[in-house]
Order: structure tokens, then sequence, then C-alpha cells
């Protein structure tokens, strides 16, 4: 199995992790734990993953398609259980996709290519957490 990522611990509750691809973020816990609110938590982390992965896909996805588009923004929400462990236990990812004359049947179908069948954040998920998926178009001039 391929190393892909470092944790390393800094202090208290702040870690810096690195990637295979040489990048690296800092996370950190919230002062009630004895962090000091410097990065984001590592839960957090997995909800910018997801929408990392989904918004690479459909953009390419418009692109390839001869969209004209200019912008889109993924809003990830999520419900966490409420005892140890808080795991997620609902996430709606919410596409915002700005651009000129989009096609409403090309950006439903990037959105539901992407997260039924290429992005490998999303596919991971589901397998534990009830993923829900919505998108609107803003037209602009």
């Amino acid at each position: 199995m391929d190393k892909i990522a470092t944790v390393k611990w800094l202090d208290d509750m702040s870690f810096v992790g690195q990637t295979e691809s040489g990048h690296s973020v800092v996370m950190d816990g919230p002062p009630a734990i004895g962090g000091h609110n410097l990065g984001p938590r590592p839960m957090e982390m997995v909800l910018l993953g997801l929408g990392g992965c989904t918004a690479v896909d459909v953009i390419m996805m418009l692109q390839k398609g001869k969209q004209d588009v200019r912008n889109c923004r993924i809003e990830v929400s999520a419900e966490r259980a409420e005892t140890v462990p808080k795991v997620y236990t609902k996430i709606h990812v919410q596409y915002i996709v700005e651009g000129k004359d989009l096609a409403e049947a090309k950006v439903a179908r990037a959105v539901s290519l992407s997260s039924e069948k290429y992005c490998s954040v999303s596919k991971m998920l589901e397998a534990a957490v009830e993923m829900t998926h919505g998108f609107e178009i803003v037209e602009i001039d």
C-alpha cells in the first residue's frame, strides 16, 4: 500500500498534514479541547475533500460539453451523530453553477455523473452516509 499522507503533531491539538504531492495543511481543534483554531477540523477536511472532488468532475464535464461555465461553488452541509463517534449521518451537496446559456440537462448530468460514478470521495462516503445532491444555475450576461 502506498503512503499518501502524513500527519505530524505540532503542539496542543494542532497537526500538519502533508500529501504525497507535497502540499501541506494545518488542522487544529477548538479551544474547548486545547486547540488554537488555527486550521480546519479533520472532519471539516472530509467535507472539503468531497466538495473539491466533485467540483473538479463537474467543471471538467461542463467544459468538455462546451458549456460557458464561469463559476462553480459547492456548498456542503452535513449532520453528525450526537454521540461518539460523531460521524456524519447526512450530507447534502449543493452545486451553484454560473455561466452563460448553460444547458440545464448538461448541468444535471454532470452533477449526477459526479455523485453517482466519478467522485471517489462521494462514492466512499455514500457507503456509510445518506447523501443528497441538488443544483441551481445562475445565468450571467
